[in-house]
């Protein structure tokens, strides 16, 4: 038996840890060299990981859910044949199993990786030398045992507390479920296909339904114990009175990258309210357009596109502050972030020289954008380098707000809702009151870079194109 530990690469740029969303494999699994074995959840993106060798699962070593080290192992595989023999480390130590990672085939898109637990492992052992007079200690056998890792101790054996542990399959919409009414999925008897546990399985665990065919008495009395508390603290409807969530992964960068922004960065935030029932007739010509039939067009394209054009005239407003070399940095292209609201919280990737795009080309970049976004898959590149900012607060029915920079950035568009209001039309010299299509716009920017004046001819010609989508052709 030729055992391989598998340890967590860095997915992204620089990252120190990330959260363990879901194992796709168990215990006694066969695994070949580049299967997806896990899925994590990054500051900035959900990751599959590809597993650097093939053979069988022995041990799991990182429960879903865990927030686990870059460089930890997560995974033991028995690669089969003759473990290579350990010459300094004694028998049966931690050490005598680490594999020689770089003797193996290399992770798809990550490489060798260097300050991993296989290099701490080396630095620690000149300490080992002194291991020898520390033999005779009566209780010398422990180091040993205490060495394996494991995910989370238990009075049981080891190893079948770890198969146990592996086999309780669930989807995470369903983990979550359990996180959040207190009911260890362990102690839950699935009865989904394969073993799985269904969210039906859950919601009986927490009404005390799932523990009355139990055989075991200590598990009875855990569960009998864990019902009085998830009855205590819920409702008829079973609802509980207070819920929970770990602030972890794009959540928790998320927020104290916006408490670094609102106190570092000085805000102003100028707002104008603009007629855009010309804007409104040309996204319904486009969504007539046979160049746009395979696209979603919407408002917001047209105002990506506006403030990509505003930027032409105002260059000055694509910059950033570098603290560091007290200088302003002035950018060429366009890196235009959209804001998109995602279960895991607020993410802002961007689309790379947005500028230089004819609009069928920003429409399909934002459609990927948004949907890659969506889904977690966003890759850690399209989230750094941005020059500038859209929130689309509108689709949620909001008006307008005061954004907060997107950090790095010197300014940040809020688009709010789209109305039907009345208002005062004059042609030829005479006024009327029209309905007509009215939205509000608010542009915050950084005022160390960008000046009251700067700011307001920004947003006065983001506003101006809107209103008339033909003054584009003026401009250009």
């Amino acid at each position: 038996m030729a055992l391989q530990k598998f340890n967590l690469p860095d997915p992204g740029e620089g990252l120190t840890e990330a959260d363990l969303v879901t194992w796709r494999v168990a215990v006694g699994d066969e695994v070949k060299v580049n299967d997806m074995v896990v899925e994590v959840e990054t500051a900035k993106s959900l990751v599959e990981l590809p597993i650097p060798f093939a053979g069988r699962v022995v041990e799991l070593l990182a429960a879903e859910g865990d927030t686990v080290d870059v460089g930890a192992p997560i995974i033991v595989v028995d690669t089969g044949g003759e473990a290579a023999p350990a010459a300094a480390p004694p028998a049966g130590s931690a050490t005598a199993e680490e594999p020689d990672e770089s003797s193996g085939p290399n992770l798809v898109g990550y490489g060798a990786k260097a300050g991993s637990t296989r290099r701490r492992a080396r630095r620690g052992e000149p300490a080992q030398a002194s291991l020898p007079t520390e033999q005779p200690v009566a209780y010398s056998p422990a180091p040993p045992v205490e060495a394996t890792p494991q995910p989370e101790p238990a009075p049981a054996p080891a190893a079948p507390v770890t198969g146990e542990r592996a086999r309780a399959l669930a989807k995470p919409p369903v983990r979550k479920m359990a996180k959040d009414l207190g009911v260890d999925l362990a102690s839950v008897t699935p009865s989904g296909p394969g073993g799985v546990v269904t969210r039906e399985d859950v919601q009986a665990a927490a009404s005390g339904a799932s523990t009355s065919t139990s055989s075991d008495g200590g598990l009875e009395a855990r569960a009998s114990h864990l019902d009085q508390k998830v009855v205590a603290a819920t409702d008829q409807r079973g609802i509980p009175a207070e819920r929970r969530v770990p602030i972890k992964g794009v959540r928790k960068v998320t927020a104290q990258a916006m408490v670094d922004s609102a106190f570092t960065a000085p805000h102003v935030t100028e707002f104008v309210t603009v007629d855009v029932t010309a804007t409104m007739d040309l996204v319904d010509r486009l969504k007539k357009d046979r160049a746009f039939r395979d696209v979603k067009v919407t408002p917001l394209l047209v105002v990506a596109k506006a403030l990509c054009l505003a930027i032409r005239r105002n260059p000055d407003v694509n910059a950033s502050w570098d603290e560091a070399a007290q200088e302003i940095v002035y950018r060429r292209d366009v890196n235009l972030g959209i804001a998109a609201a995602t279960p895991r919280g607020l993410v802002v990737p961007n689309i790379k020289g947005a500028d230089s795009m004819p609009m069928r080309e920003l429409a399909d970049a934002m459609a990927q954008l948004v949907a890659t976004a969506r889904e977690g898959r966003t890759q850690p590149a399209d989230f750094a380098g941005g020059t500038v900012t859209i929130t689309n607060v509108g689709v949620f029915g909001v008006d307008t707000g005061t954004p907060i920079l997107n950090p790095g950035e010197a300014a940040i568009l809020a688009f709010g809702a789209v109305r039907r209001m009345p208002w005062v039309v004059e042609r030829d010299g005479v006024e009327s009151i029209e309905p007509r299509w009215v939205t509000q716009l608010a542009l915050s920017f950084d005022h160390r870079m960008v000046d009251g004046e700067l700011g307001s001819k920004v947003l006065a010609d983001v506003a101006a194109l809107l209103h008339d989508p033909g003054q584009a052709l003026v401009w250009a």
